[in-house]
């Protein structure tokens, strides 16, 4: 269906109250397949996790080429017709140990040709401001109906427990 054919029945602030909606509906034995959850004014969140200095670099670029020297060195040694196993595994630690060495140098090597301008570590996401809980028109009031009595019965419990 395209959008033309949804009506907003609610707003809310944040996901889980969103999903707290939709679950009453399905609890309700709405048709929830005709209902959508969507974000609105999307903002990019970048939270800084720290500093990175060399150690820090290294270490990130240890981590990153290990598994793959892991992976390359054990699939060599199963090519080996020599006691399979045993090559397998060797091989696989040396592919680790010498991923992890190539990995640290390229990480060492990025983090300087960088020369100090992004040396902090972080971590983004796109986060809306709030979520809107579509449904199909011709559900929308029926929607509508059984979520005014989800809020009727949030705000008695609050009421209760003041």
């Amino acid at each position: 269906m395209s959008q033309q054919d949804r009506r907003t029945i609610a707003s809310y602030p944040t996901y889980a109250e969103a999903e707290r909606a939709v679950d009453y509906l399905s609890d309700q034995e709405f048709p929830v397949e005709r209902v959508a959850i969507i974000g609105h004014d999307l903002q990019l969140v970048e939270q800084v996790v720290g500093r990175v200095g060399h150690g820090r670099a290294a270490l990130s670029g240890a981590a990153s080429g290990a598994l793959p020297g892991a992976l390359i060195g054990w699939l060599f040694g199963l090519l080996s017709w020599l006691d399979p196993v045993l090559s397998s595994l060797l091989l696989a630690l040396y592919g680790l140990i010498f991923g992890a060495v190539i990995g640290a140098l390229l990480g060492l090597l990025l983090y300087s040709m960088q020369r100090g301008r992004r040396d902090f570590a972080s971590v983004s996401a796109m986060q809306p401001s709030r979520y809107e809980v579509v449904a199909d028109a011709e559900v929308a009031d029926q929607a509508a109906k059984l979520l005014d009595r989800l809020g009727s019965a949030a705000a008695g419990t609050t009421a209760t427990e003041k």
